[in-house]
């Protein structure tokens, strides 16, 4: 079990609390999470049905684009295309994390399936390889936790709650995520990364359908991809530790 003092950032390091910064990240996440139980049930689908979507596939701007085109009349097809379109931006996510997680082919099965926009941001924040493994873990989990919680709470409460919109549930998602960005636009390499998919984004909008914009900016976080800074251990040779354990480094 982790001790949460000594998951802070050394003194004088910017980077945000890897643990703090999870769990406040996963609950405005969890919050979001009861708007797509609520937009799930009012599109037909079953409480359990709307639960096993966030557990395993766990990516919410494709639970999003799924569960709307069904609401509207939408094919399942076209359903499934724009999630896999919006989801595949984590396949590159996937390649920067991989020079930052470690350990053992049970470990990294269960830590790709916690490769999101929010897990990948704190982790690449820190500085130190041991932070940013811890709050990957932290931030994956946390998410998870209250993302399932809240798609189960709106999922049961849909018909109580309402229009997630009136009482501003639509603005979490996009608010934990700007949280998340500031930090990266202290570098350099944020800034340019942050420009390019900017850009990317702003060109193939008005043109590309609806999601490919999206997928089309994630690249810019190839930006990312480096070889290890002096003072960091070399993916190859990292021995495996107890950092690389969720059962370690995730538990609250």
């Amino acid at each position: 079990m982790v001790d949460p003092s000594d998951s802070a950032a050394p003194p004088g390091d910017d980077a945000p609390d890897p643990v703090t910064g999870s769990v406040v990240l996963g609950l405005a996440v969890g919050v979001f999470g009861v708007s797509f139980g609520v937009l799930a049930a009012a599109a037909g689908l079953s409480p359990a049905k709307a639960c096993a979507m966030s557990l395993l596939v766990f990516t919410g701007a494709s639970q999003f684009a799924a569960v709307g085109i069904v609401d509207a009349g939408g094919s399942t097809a076209t359903a499934l295309g724009s999630a896999l379109l919006l989801g595949a931006r984590n396949g590159a996510y996937g390649l920067r994390m991989s020079t930052i997680l470690r350990g053992r082919l049970p470990t990294r099965l269960v830590a790709s399936h916690l490769v999101i926009d929010e897990s990948t941001a704190m982790a690449t924040a820190q500085h130190d390889p041991t932070q940013q493994r811890r709050a990957f873990w932290w931030a994956g989990v946390s998410v998870f936790v209250f993302w399932n919680l809240g798609t189960l709470l709106g999922a049961l409460g849909g018909d109580a709650i309402g229009d997630p919109e009136r009482y501003g549930l639509d603005a979490a998602f996009p608010a934990g995520f700007v949280a998340l960005v500031v930090p990266h636009l202290r570098s350099l390499e944020g800034r340019v990364t942050a420009a390019i998919g900017v850009a990317i984004a702003l060109l193939l909008t008005p043109v590309a359908p609806a999601g490919l914009p999206v997928l089309a900016a994630s690249v810019a976080v190839l930006v990312g991809l480096r070889r290890p800074a002096a003072g960091e251990a070399s993916p190859s040779t990292d021995p495996v530790t107890d950092d690389d354990d969720p059962s370690r480094a995730a538990a609250p």
